[in-house]
């Protein structure tokens, strides 16, 4: 199969970086501040996927469900973590396999790339800039920069109104749930990779338009 698209908007933790050991670390730097003990890093890879207020409600409680109280988690908490997540952010993160290559085949096609993350835009950009993605992005939206973040269409709405192309034109690559939901209700094609950071549902059983397992590999299914 193939897709024909105009521009490729891409999710950033889980889906081009692999960010859990800067999460692990600041996790663990908050936990240590409130006298709490660590958690494995296996922890942190389940819970990541709903930006930093719900990350560190879920470590707090040892548990995915509290993302769905919208209660926020503990003013000293959130700040300990963004303190300790502003010193390693970017330090051990890296892209996954085929995503520099990927990336670099999708610009080769003069298609306009984007990010589309629920990471705040304090830590988005510097994120981009340290792991070298940055001059790949026409287009970078975060999770505090609008009124909704994912899984609400509005920032696919929006990051395809700045790079002046329809939804129904736009291709969006993604690791979850939150992903699948938003391009889907934007109106753009969705593909998912299997790698990345899923609150355990698996993107298998997602009526995704393709399961890749690369951005290089959805590069090479577009037209």
């Amino acid at each position: 199969m193939s897709v024909a698209v105009k521009a490729v908007l891409l999710d950033l933790d889980g889906t081009l970086l692999d960010t859990v050991l800067d999460l692990h670390a600041a996790a663990n730097g908050m936990l240590g501040d409130l006298g709490r003990p660590a958690v494995a890093v296996e922890d942190i890879r389940a819970y990541v996927g709903r930006g930093i207020p719900n990350l560190v409600k879920r470590v707090l409680a040892g548990k995915l469900e509290v993302a769905d109280d919208p209660a926020p988690p503990p003013d000293e908490a959130l700040a300990s973590f963004k303190k300790h997540y502003a010193h390693f952010n970017g330090r051990a993160a890296k892209p996954f396999p085929g995503v520099v290559e990927g990336l670099q085949a999708l610009k080769a096609k003069g298609l306009p790339l984007g990010v589309i993350t629920n990471k705040a835009q304090a830590f988005t950009l510097p994120l981009l800039e340290r792991t070298g993605l940055a001059p790949f992005m026409s287009v970078t939206v975060s999770g505090d920069q609008l009124p909704k973040p994912k899984p609400d269409p509005m920032p696919v709405v929006w990051a395809c109104g700045r790079m002046n192309v329809s939804p129904a034109d736009t291709l969006l690559i993604g690791d979850s749930v939150h992903d699948f939901k938003a391009g889907r209700a934007a109106g753009c094609r969705v593909f998912l990779v299997p790698y990345g950071y899923n609150e355990g549902q698996d993107v298998q059983g997602l009526a995704a338009d393709a399961i890749v397992a690369s951005i290089l590999e959805a590069a090479h299914l577009i037209d």
